[in-house]
């Protein structure tokens, strides 16, 4: 025989075992379907276990009550029914009106029953009770769907009565198909009720989302309108207060790069200004110099690029993460202070220094805590008298707390500007004349607070400025 031709049903230009159909990712069943299908098929199955339950005890019912009335209609009957050749006379139409057929069993298994009347089934249970092998009976005869008692009447015979259960069955069929009937009627409704409760429960859980989404396609950091109090509303809540500190760290960095680029502005201006003049100067044919002049002018750049490094230096210093940081080293605050005076004593000039330290420790950055309480010193150094004093002090507080204070003889700060003297690029009318980025106290709340403490400034006593630092920690053991 020929083989079929099989290349017919394959796509044209296609690779052999290369299925040509796109795969398709499933499509996934929304949150709302799965909790209307999850409350449908619960509300679903509990009807159903209760229609069971329901049909089951009713049968049980109905059968028991069968089956104790035929007992009893058997047991008055066998009290008085008449010989057999009398009982052949009843007539059949007394049982026939009652669907009840009846007859009385002879121990050899002859049946005797009225005439013209059916004859009830017999079998081996029946024969039993007519010989005085079994009290009584009661089963149902699978043939005909008829229950049969039999009961002793006399020596050697038994009353076998039988009642049809077709009618019985009959009504508990109509009772299953009721019960059918609302349990799908109570199923279709548990569906719309679960529809209507899941879009209900769930237009929270749609408006985050559609925020969500909005957030990732825009950037609109609108909050969300929260209504009710319940987990969903909680929920709402968190998301806003997320969106509101996203919102914040986006605006404070709008903020750094603005008031960054402000102030590199002035320094990189001068610095093109000196430039240019030391380039027009080079040409030929231009006005030469003098030494002096150009001294002036190397000393102006010299003064420009460190004042352009140090304002980059505590512009990356403060674009680190300002959140809480897991720190595992063990550091001597007594000797972080007395570095950074090191350092401030070497550019203090003739400001001396009055220290006071306390032992204390705390779990941190050594050289994030060095480069804060430097700032403080150089500030003070900076707006100290010639030949001033400044107070250098470190003392337990007595609630697990300590706190690194710096006081100078200075100018001082209006009562305006204490609250904006850590914010950034933030200067006072006394310090923009001076040198300096506006970045070094901002710098010197950022470490205080990464390492879980905060910074203070206030007035001193007889004029001049208090710097705080305040820090968490426990006090050290210096004999070891």
């Amino acid at each position: 025989m020929t083989e079929p031709h099989r290349s017919g049903v394959a796509t044209a230009g296609a690779e052999p075992g290369h299925d040509p159909a796109p795969h398709r990712t499933p499509k996934r069943i929304s949150l709302r379907t799965r909790v209307m299908l999850l409350a449908t098929l619960c509300v679903g199955g509990t009807v159903a276990l209760v229609s069971l339950v329901t049909y089951l005890t009713v049968r049980d019912n109905v059968y028991e009550q069968f089956d104790t009335s035929l007992s009893q209609r058997a047991q008055a009957a066998a009290q008085s029914v008449p010989v057999a050749s009398q009982f052949q006379n009843l007539p059949a139409a007394l049982f026939a009106s009652g669907d009840i057929q009846i007859g009385l069993l002879e121990a050899d298994d002859t049946l005797v029953v009225p005439r013209g009347a059916a004859e009830p089934p017999t079998g081996g249970p029946e024969l039993a009770v007519a010989r005085g092998d079994a009290e009584w009976s009661l089963r149902t005869d699978k043939a005909s769907g008829i229950r049969v008692v039999a009961v002793p009447s006399g020596h050697g015979q038994a009353l076998v009565l039988g009642q049809s259960l077709a009618q019985t069955e009959r009504t508990l069929g109509d009772l299953a198909l009721v019960l059918m009937l609302f349990g799908g009627i109570g199923v279709v409704v548990a569906a719309g009720a679960a529809t209507g409760v899941a879009r209900t429960a769930l237009r929270p859980v749609e408006r985050l989302t559609s925020a969500t989404e909005r957030v990732a396609d825009t950037m609109d950091l609108r909050p969300i309108p929260v209504t009710g109090d319940d987990e969903l509303s909680r929920m709402t809540q968190s998301f806003n207060t997320m969106l509101g500190a996203v919102a914040e760290s986006q605006a404070q960095q709008s903020r750094l790069v603005a008031d960054a680029g402000h102030e590199l502005r002035t320094p990189l201006t001068s610095l093109r200004t000196n430039l240019e003049l030391l380039l027009s100067a080079g040409r030929s044919g231009a006005p030469p110099l003098d030494e002096t002049m150009r001294s002036e002018i190397e000393t102006d750049i010299r003064g420009q690029l460190d004042e352009l490094t140090q304002l980059i230096g505590d512009l990356v210093e403060l674009a680190r993460d300002s959140g809480p940081q897991e720190m595992v080293e063990r550091v001597d605050l007594v000797e972080v202070v007395e570095r950074s005076l090191d350092r401030a004593r070497r550019r203090a000039g003739e400001t001396e220094f009055d220290v006071r330290l306390q032992p204390w420790e705390l779990t941190g950055d050594p050289g994030v805590l060095e480069r804060a309480v430097l700032n403080l010193l150089d500030n003070a150094v900076k707006f100290s008298p010639a030949g001033g004093t400044v107070y250098v002090g470190l003392r337990s507080l007595g609630d697990g707390t300590a706190v690194v204070e710096v006081a100078d003889r200075g100018p001082g700060i209006s009562p305006d500007d204490l609250p904006r003297v850590f914010d950034r690029f933030y200067r006072s009318a006394e310090a923009r004349t001076l040198p300096g980025s506006g970045l070094g106290l901002a710098i010197v709340r950022q470490a205080a607070q990464r390492h879980g403490g905060g910074a203070f400034a206030s007035a001193r006593d007889g004029g001049g400025t208090v710097m705080t630092i305040r820090l968490p920690g426990v006090t050290a053991d210096r004999s070891e």
